[in-house]
């Protein structure tokens, strides 16, 4: 009995990486094997990244919080404790955007602070 291949199946996954891989420089894009570990690659590295995105997201908010505050004359760590003590629940987000778009608001807030 002579072997059978599954002929659909494998056309079939080898066109899912080489279109994945379309646009990817020479051997990369054009042959199957190379393909499909750079696309493996790429996936793995946009999972990790994904993580690293908000590890990154968080730093830059605090690295802006704390610029804010030192113009204001109060460190970070003192910042964020008061606004706790304050009950003031506002995320890193909203407190970097308001300390880069908006420095009266910002301003507002630190004096809330002192005041505790």
């Amino acid at each position: 009995m002579p072997r059978a291949t599954n002929n659909v199946a494998a056309k079939r996954r080898h066109k899912k990486y080489l279109r994945a891989a379309k646009g990817y420089f020479g051997a990369r894009s054009k042959t199957y094997k190379i393909a499909r570990q750079t696309v493996e690659k790429g996936l793995t590295y946009a999972f990790r990244d994904r993580k690293a995105k908000k590890r990154d997201f968080r730093r830059l908010w605090i690295v802006r919080i704390n610029a804010a505050c030192r113009t204001n004359d109060i460190s970070y760590s003192r910042f964020i404790d008061g606004l706790h003590k304050s009950n003031v629940e506002i995320n890193r987000k909203v407190l970097a955007h308001l300390a880069w778009h908006d420095a009266p608001a910002f301003s507002k807030l630190v004096e809330l602070v002192k005041g505790n």
